[in-house]
């Protein structure tokens, strides 16, 4: 768990601002709004399938411009 204690002369601005970076770095955000559904090992793999085929898209659309 994430914990930031407030330094001296700084304001309640900066500490928010501190502990949302440490939440972001943990990757604590994602995590919940990943779990706040159950999915299943099926409809993850074919939310990742379908995923990789716009990256691969994407990256090919890409090399094609250039």
């Amino acid at each position: 768990m994430p914990y930031v204690e407030l330094k001296p002369g700084e304001t309640q601005d900066q500490l928010l601002r501190r502990f949302r970076k440490q939440i972001a770095k943990d990757g604590i955000l994602s995590t919940v709004r990943r779990k706040r559904w159950y999915v299943s090992k099926s409809e993850l793999r074919r939310i990742q399938k379908k995923k990789a085929v716009r990256r691969a898209r994407r990256k090919q659309r890409k090399l094609q411009q250039d």
